[in-house]
């Protein structure tokens, strides 16, 4: 790690300097923060969970052609992906009231909404991200028209994927956060699905109790942090049990 030039550090992530033009390492922390990174902790194997899972996800969307920065996972921390110049705006796609849509709009968590919602939030953490509107990122040119309807095309296709994605292992996708890039190939630009996806960007609910996977866990203390994010990989069938019942983490995919 020490030999790798860093590029940028986040809350949860690390982006190093690829080993060719184009590409980054992208090295996923046990750090969890919340409000604003007001609170946090360390829980120790959240990044290695997070690696897989986002790996699992992202792979899966490529193969129904949403274009995303990934390229191969290259060991149980670390992701190589494409480099990109990130949009600065964090894309919310809601399917249930929850979180700051239910204080806003005083609709009661778990009230499934009247069809999925996207919102937009300018990434800019001494802000607190605020909620903006498409005529904000339009005045201020944070991206263009075409930009934003490319985006939002993409986060409803991706929600349609997850949602049925998660359905089928009894998880209901509440809500989630994407990022976006644009990814530059000679004299073309496109818009691609950047980031990661998983418990810490996506509130997971059991279909059966409600019983929460993901990382509101940490935001209202309510414990079991890294055992909720294990049950999802374990539903995804990234974790399997071995003959003692214990579980074991899937990385056969790595580098594919």
């Amino acid at each position: 790690m020490s030999r790798r030039r860093k590029i940028y550090e986040g809350k949860a992530k690390i982006l190093y300097e690829g080993p060719e033009p184009g590409t980054l390492i992208q090295y996923f922390k046990d750090d969890a923060t919340a409000f604003n990174a007001e609170k946090k902790a360390v829980l120790d194997g959240k990044g290695v969970l997070n690696n897989r899972i986002s790996e699992f996800i992202m792979t899966r969307l490529a193969a129904v052609g949403i274009p995303n920065h990934f390229i191969k996972r290259l060991n149980m921390r670390e992701q190589l992906i494409r480099k990109v110049e990130i949009i600065p705006l964090e894309v919310i796609v809601r399917n249930v009231a929850a979180g700051t849509m239910s204080k806003r709009l005083g609709i009661p968590e778990g009230e499934t909404l009247p069809r999925a919602i996207v919102e937009f939030s300018y990434k800019k953490d001494e802000l607190g991200d605020p909620l903006v509107s498409e005529e904000h990122i339009a005045a201020f040119g944070w991206a263009s028209a075409q930009e934003l309807d490319d985006i939002i095309a993409l986060a409803l296709r991706v929600n349609d994927f997850m949602s049925g994605l998660f359905a089928g292992v009894g998880i209901r996708l509440v809500d989630f956060k994407l990022e976006f890039g644009r990814h530059f190939e000679g004299d073309m630009v496109r818009t691609i699905l950047a980031d990661e996806i998983s418990p810490d960007s996506c509130r997971l609910w059991d279909f059966e109790t409600n019983e929460k996977l993901d990382k509101d866990r940490f935001r209202r203390d309510l414990g079991g942090v890294t055992e909720a994010y294990a049950e999802v990989a374990r539903r995804l069938g990234i974790i399997k049990e071995n003959a003692q019942g214990a579980d074991v983490v899937d990385f056969s995919s790595a580098g594919k």
